[in-house]
This record gives structure tokens, sequence and C-alpha cells, in this order.
């Protein structure tokens, strides 16, 4: 989990460059990434296990997950165009106190009133991120925390999914439900003259590899994110995503020039903190279950 959170802010450093120098809309990004995600996975779907493959135990969850990560990647994708990366991460970092959540109300997973508590300081340490890139950004700073949520949701259906799939039929499954929701997503926003939804093809050799990358980067990343999750609980590694703000500060800062000012670092921490805290609580509760 925490390899693959290392990893994956590159994705979105992408998009971000994408956006900022190809010229590109984030729509036409977020399609692009679900499309080469599907061209990288389905070949070796095929050799690995045939066409019968796709015959997954639950499709319509696993075209579900496509579609909730499809639009939290379109609104992740629309918020790296105007803001900072490690601003939009560190809002998006309310997601993990989401997904804790949904675990505790939805699965069952036990959190008690000290972690209810961290997640309670942890949003607020979000909202120290919020506030100055409100005022700058306007309702754009809110793009992440949709994001979250949405994407919170898919993480969700991992866990809820099981182990029905095997995760490289549902990264195949997702690239598909993904791309034909962006596809649907392009033709009504384009239809509708928004800029952000504007149908482009890659203007150069490097856009085009950039892309690629993009996809590979999606599917396989993504594919360690859900074995991880048949292997612990969600409200455990939830809190591992933090190790995205790592990536993202150096590549916004090593790319894009960007670096948070101290308001934005002290939210960070203090969201990290929170964080810090469940996974200390999980290991203390897991002590106990193994002594009783």
């Amino acid at each position: 989990m925490a390899g693959a959170m290392i990893v994956l802010p590159a994705m979105d450093a992408i998009a971000k460059y994408m956006a900022t120098f190809e010229g590109m809309s984030p729509a036409q990004i977020t399609f692009y990434r679900f499309f080469f995600q599907l061209v990288c996975t389905l070949p070796i779907l095929f050799v690995m296990f045939g066409w019968g493959a796709l015959s997954a135990k639950r499709p319509w969850m696993n075209l579900l997950r496509g579609v909730l990560h499809g639009a939290a990647s379109l609104l992740f994708f629309m918020a790296v165009k105007y803001m900072p990366l490690a601003d939009v991460f560190a809002i998006y970092f309310v997601e993990p106190f989401m997904l804790a959540g949904l675990s505790a109300v939805f699965l069952g997973d036990k959190v008690g009133w000290r972690r209810w508590a961290a997640i309670v300081v942890g949003f607020a340490g979000a909202m120290i991120v919020i506030q100055p890139s409100y005022e700058v950004f306007g309702l754009k700073a809110l793009l992440p925390v949709c994001c979250a949520f949405l994407y919170s949701l898919y993480l969700f259906l991992n866990r809820a999914i099981g182990n029905a799939d095997s995760p490289l039929t549902m990264q195949t499954m997702a690239g598909i439900g993904g791309t034909l929701f962006m596809s649907g997503a392009l033709v009504v926003g384009n239809g509708m003259g928004i800029g952000d939804f504007d149908v482009s093809l890659p203007t150069s050799l490097l856009g085009l590899v950039l892309l690629l990358i993009l996809g590979s980067i999606s599917g396989y990343a993504h594919m360690i994110v859900v074995r991880a999750f048949r292997m612990a609980p969600l409200s455990l590694l939830a809190p591992f995503q933090y190790f995205e703000i790592i990536s993202a500060t150096i590549l916004g800062y090593a790319l894009f020039g960007d670096f948070p000012n101290f308001s934005k670092w002290v939210g960070i921490m203090i969201i990290v903190a929170s964080g810090l805290f469940i996974i200390w609580r999980e290991r203390v509760q897991a002590r106990s279950l193994k002594q009783a």
C-alpha cells in the first residue's frame, strides 16, 4: 500500500503537465487514463486467463468501481489543472477519514471513540488547508473533497467485493467502466461547450508517451492497492495514503515550482498525525484481541 501511494502521484503530475503544457482538457486526460489502463491490462488478462477472465463474478459492481473511479479522477484532474499539486493532495487527504467511517458503518470494522476523535481532528486539519485555497481558487478548492468522497466509495467497493474476482480482472473491468463513463462525459460536456471537456488528440510524441505511462501507472498501481485491501482492514490501510504527500510535494516543486506555505503544512501535519494515531489504535486493538 505504501509503495503504491508513493508511485501514484506521478500519474497526477503527468495530468497536470498535459493540462498545463499540452493544453489537453482534464476530461480528455481522464479518458486516456482509463483507455490506456485498459490497453495495458487487457492483453495480460487474456494471456493469463483467456477470454473467460472477463466473465467476472460481480461484473456490475466492478463496472460501478470504474464509474466511481472515473468520476473521482475527473474531479482530481480538474483540481490539479488549477491548483498546486500538493494543495490538491492535502485537501484530498480527508478521504482516509471518510473511508474509515464507511468501513465502520457498513462493514462493521470496529472504530472506537478515540479514532472517531482522530477523524474529527483530521477534518479540522483539512479545513486549515482548504481555507486559504478557497480564498484563491474559489469553489475549485472543493473539487478534491468531492473527489475524496467518490474515491472512498471506490475503495469501499474493493473491500465489499472481496475475493470474488482477481485483482487483474477487477482492474480490467474498472478500466472498461471508467472508459465508458468518460466517453459519455466527453460527449455531453463537449456538446455543452464546457472547456474542461474539450476533445483532442496528443499534440506531440512526448504527450503520447506520457499518456501511456499514465495508463500503466493507473492499471498496475491500483492492482497493488486491490491486493492490499484483501490482506488488511480498510481502517488500517487508509492512513497509508498519506505517503502520497511525499511524492506530490517533490514532483510539484520539481516540475511546477509549487510548495505548500506554512499554514498548509500545519494542516497537513495535523491530518498526518491523526492518521498515524488511527494506525496506532489499530495495533493496540489487534494486540488486545490476540491476548484475549
